[in-house]
């Protein structure tokens, strides 16, 4: 008996050393595989494979930071394209609100423009899908447009004055997505751009534009990137060089695990003299902040806004052959002064990143420029003039202009969320349009010369009743010229094109009629930069 006692303890340490053996080699990997195993082996009901992996790498990058993320093959191909600067299609800009899709613009030289179609056209059958008064989404709509370049799709058209639909056989082809949303003369020495992301396609778009309206007089420049949240870094460091002497540093960054990169202009820019005026927002960020800063350090701009929105990880894309995709952050940009522009997050709580842009406006910040307080241990100086600035957060303008909501009440804003905006813009356009081309030859006649008369609004007004929209007058009287210049703004993009909408509606922005005041006051403008 004492020798069975003996043995059967033997066997159970021995069991004990090789559990605690078979423990300490179950390495993460491993232990990811075994969980994935039992749930495929052992689950109550079938499991997706690849959707349980997919959310797994989700889960595992929501414990780092805010921007490492992965996307699946549709959703990387999404992520992709504006940025790509193409994709294949028809060729329209169009709009759903009224349930139907309505041809606003065709893209010039595009497919749809080759075979006719024309903008106020009703595309009612996609390929013999009906398309028309079935509430489908706008990506359902866009997914049966969009293919393969060459291929073809065909569509029915209902056409004001034209009883039957029209029929459309429309070859796929390339799609051109532009970054440079308007570029127009402010003034007769003042040129304006305004650049909603940085694509690959952006400097060429900038080159342009800035060759143009040199040619309309401009000796200096005011460069929009309000609400642009980033792109490509080349394309930003490409802007920032234009302005820079050969040599300058524009950005550069640090990393524990991969190599560390410097960017500099690799010649004299081809802008070294008039004055710049950057425009940003707390909704600028990333390459947006890389060219704010560049300029900001070097003193060669004076940025004009709100603190922008402070991202400054740098995400390295890692592809899987299914086309999926994950972005991972490998490394922190600085600009060239030292200042790492990423604001402060805690790992795991991307809600409470998310709802920043909230704090800032209740703790004052939009409103009030002395609500923003850094530590001495973030301040930091410009290369030339030695004027101070700050990192830790976004770039902080050099000088702020408060957000104005003066305007904003719930009567615009139940117009403007239940369509009836829209929808009135496009009947007004679909009934006026050739009378309009007509009396306007060009954006820049309709600018200056189209009013607002009370019966459109009227009719506005009689839009938000069909729509459930309660009239308030006291509200609408407070809204009455923001209503005005938005209608005014969004006719001219359905007539022109979508530059023509920040022509008109840069009269609503306090952040663009300061940059234009501080350009134009050339002692102003040395002050700011210290000179």
């Amino acid at each position: 008996m004492k020798y069975l006692l003996l043995f059967v303890s033997a066997l159970i340490l021995a069991s004990s050393g090789i559990k605690a053996q078979q423990k300490f080699e179950l390495t993460p990997e491993r232990k990811l595989q075994y969980a994935q195993g039992i749930i495929n082996n052992y689950y109550v009901d079938k499991v997706d494979a690849d959707t349980l992996v997919d959310e797994a790498i989700r889960a595992m990058l929501n414990t780092l930071d805010p921007h490492s993320a992965y996307s699946t093959p549709e959703e990387t191909r999404e992520l992709n394209e504006p940025l790509n600067g193409n994709f294949s299609g028809v060729g329209i800009q169009f709009n759903m609100a009224t349930d139907t899709l309505y041809v606003i613009q065709t893209v010039a030289g595009g497919p749809s423009e080759r075979v006719g179609l024309l903008p106020g056209d009703r595309i009612i059958e996609v390929n013999d899908t009906l398309i028309a008064g079935v509430k489908m989404k706008n990506n359902d709509v866009m997914r049966r447009l969009r293919g393969p370049k060459g291929t073809v799709v065909n569509v029915a058209v209902k056409r004001t004055g034209v009883p039957e639909l029209i029929y459309f056989n429309i070859t796929r082809d390339d799609i051109p997505i532009y970054s440079v949303d308007a570029a127009y003369m402010a003034d007769p020495t003042t040129g304006y751009i305004r650049i909603s992301r940085f694509a690959a396609e952006t400097p060429e778009e900038f080159r342009k534009a800035m060759n143009d309206l040199r040619k309309q007089g401009m000796k200096n420049l005011i460069i929009d990137l309000q609400d642009n949240g980033g792109g490509y870094l080349n394309a930003a460091q490409e802007l920032a060089a234009q302005f820079l002497k050969k040599g300058d540093l524009i950005v550069y960054t640090e990393a524990p695990r991969t190599p560390s990169y410097t960017y500099v202009a690799e010649r004299n820019g081809d802008f070294l003299d008039g004055r710049i005026v950057v425009l940003v927002n707390q909704y600028s960020a990333s390459a947006s902040e890389i060219l704010a800063g560049a300029l900001q350090d070097h003193d060669r701009a004076v940025v004009v806004g709100r603190r922008t929105f402070g991202k400054g990880l740098v995400q390295r894309p890692f592809p899987f052959p299914d086309g999926s995709m994950i972005r991972l952050t490998v490394s922190r940009y600085y600009t060239p002064s030292g200042r790492c522009i990423q604001k402060p997050y805690v790992k795991g709580d991307i809600d409470d990143y998310i709802e920043d842009i909230k704090h800032r406006y209740d703790a004052g910040e939009l409103m009030h420029s002395d609500s923003i307080h850094f530590p001495d241990s973030l301040r930091y100086t410009t290369l030339r003039n030695k004027r101070v600035v700050y990192g830790g957060g976004g770039i902080m303008p050099d000088r702020f202009s408060p957000l104005d909501t003066t305007w904003y009440t719930p009567y615009y804003r139940d117009i403007l969320a239940k369509g009836a905006l829209y929808q009135y813009v496009l009947g007004y356009v679909d009934t006026h349009r050739q009378q309009l081309k007509a009396e306007y030859p060009t954006e820049k006649d309709f600018a200056e010369r189209f009013e607002v008369t009370p019966e459109i609004m009227n009719g506005l007004i009689e839009q938000g009743k069909k729509t459930d929209v309660e009239y308030n007058e006291e509200q609408y009287k407070q809204s009455e010229n923001y209503m005005r210049t938005v209608l005014k703004a969004l006719i001219a993009r359905d007539i022109y094109e979508n530059g023509s909408y920040y022509r008109i509606a840069n009269d609503l922005n306090p952040i663009y009629h300061e940059g234009l005041k501080v350009i134009n006051s050339p002692d102003e403008y040395k002050k700011l930069l210290g000179d």
